[in-house]
This record gives structure tokens, C-alpha cells and sequence, in this order.
């Protein structure tokens, strides 16, 4: 195995955006008299918000945009339309804010001096850009697919990614906590680290918890993901 880049996907492997979103909601909510399932919402409104990034082509939109589209819809669906429009703006920037995963930015460190690390994502750059520096992230580079054009999981996303880094797929490790990313990585020739993230969708768990079989590598944190590459 030859692995000479990681590519991170960030927003559920890395970022722990259910605690961060639904706390967001609770906090309007309560500003406003309003009780509600908010982890429930949460997960509806992130469901909803990759349905509108994921495989799009040279979109006129960024995934900032469409969760600001999404937050209305869902806000509507479920009878919160108390939330002010401050409400919804201190929510949606709560994606700006989210901590990572206890580890990862230790972990990174150790896993950077061996290998290019890059943020390859369907969040903003602007979004990577500030959780990196509150979570004090060092990336080598951040490849988001706003700046490619193309959305995973479409191949052309993988490719151009392999290309801008100057390596062959198979240099490169796909590392995420979801199959429908890893799947798409393989299919273009890169090597694949499941990483389990089982509070990634807080109480409810995980939509696809059990990884591929077919993965390079399977590990429970980062710590262990630098162990078996010798970071």
C-alpha cells in the first residue's frame, strides 16, 4: 500500500454538526417560547441540505446557499416560523462554528508529517476555512468541490482532485465515515478508510453505520487511523 495523500471528507467525518445545529435550533427555540424535537429537525434539515449539493454540476449555489434554502423550508414544515430572521441567521451560521471530533486535530498533526492532508468536501471553502482555525486544523490544502465545479459523488469530482494533488488515485486514501463517499472514491481508484462515527447523527444514529468491506482500511478514531499508517 502507497498512499501519499489523505483526503478528508469533512463535514460529518471530522465536524460534529449535529450537537453544533441542533444546539443552534434549541437556543432560538427557547428564545422564543417554542418546544420542539430538535434533533429530529436537525437531521431533516441535514438530509435535506446534502439532497441539494450532492452531484451537482457547476451549480449556480454553494452548499452555504442551500443550507440558507433549506433552513426556511424546514423551519416551515415545522410550524417554527416564530423564528426571526435573526433566529434563522444565528442558526444558519452555526455551521461556521462547529467543533470537531475530540482527536482529530492531534491526530492530523501526527498524520501530516507523513502524508499531504486535504480537506476534500462539499462545504465552502469559507466554512472549512473558519472551522479549521477554531479547531486548529492544519490542512496542506482544501479541495472543495465549490472550487472544482463538481459535487461528489460525481467521478469528475475524484478525478480533478487526484489531478490538482499530482497523483495517481491509488496514491491517495478517501477517509469518511460514510459508504456512499468511499464507494464513489473506489470506483475511481482510491484507497478507502472507513472511520465509524457513531453519534454523527446524535440519538438516531448513523444511516449507514456497518462500512464496506471492500475498504483499504476500518478504524473506530483518528488516533487509530494515524497507528495503522504509521503516523
Amino acid at each position: 500500500m502507497i498512499v501519499k495523500a489523505l483526503t478528508f471528507d469533512t463535514g460529518g467525518t471530522i465536524l460534529d454538526w449535529h450537537r453544533g445545529v441542533s444546539g443552534a435550533f434549541a437556543a432560538a427555540g427557547a428564545a422564543r417560547g417554542l418546544t420542539a424535537d430538535w434533533a429530529a429537525i436537525t437531521n431533516e434539515y441535514r438530509r435535506r441540505s446534502l439532497k441539494g449539493i450532492v452531484n451537482a454540476e457547476h451549480p449556480a449555489y454553494n452548499f452555504d446557499d442551500v443550507h440558507r434554502a433549506q433552513l426556511d423550508e424546514v423551519i416551515a414544515e415545522f410550524n417554527l416560523e416564530a423564528l426571526s430572521a435573526a433566529d434563522r441567521d444565528a442558526i444558519w451560521r452555526s455551521w461556521h462554528a462547529l467543533d470537531a471530533w475530540p482527536g482529530f486535530a492531534a491526530a492530523a498533526a501526527r498524520m501530516r508529517k507523513r502524508y499531504v492532508l486535504a480537506s476534500f468536501t462539499l462545504l465552502t471553502t469559507a466554512l472549512v476555512v473558519d472551522v479549521s482555525k477554531k479547531n486548529g486544523i492544519d490542512w496542506d490544502v482544501i479541495l472543495s468541490c465549490e472550487m472544482i465545479g463538481v459535487y461528489k459523488t460525481r467521478p469528475e469530482a475524484y478525478r480533478i482532485a487526484a489531478k490538482w494533488l499530482a497523483l495517481a488515485p491509488a496514491e491517495i486514501m478517501m477517509v469518511a465515515c460514510h459508504n456512499f463517499d468511499l464507494d464513489a472514491a473506489r470506483a475511481c481508484g482510491y484507497q478507502t478508510a472507513f472511520v465509524r462515527r457513531p453519534d454523527e447523527w446524535g440519538p438516531d444514529g448513523p444511516p449507514d453505520p456497518q462500512p464496506n468491506p471492500a475498504c483499504t482500511l476500518v478504524v473506530d478514531d483518528f488516533a487509530e487511523l494515524a497507528d495503522k499508517l504509521g503516523a
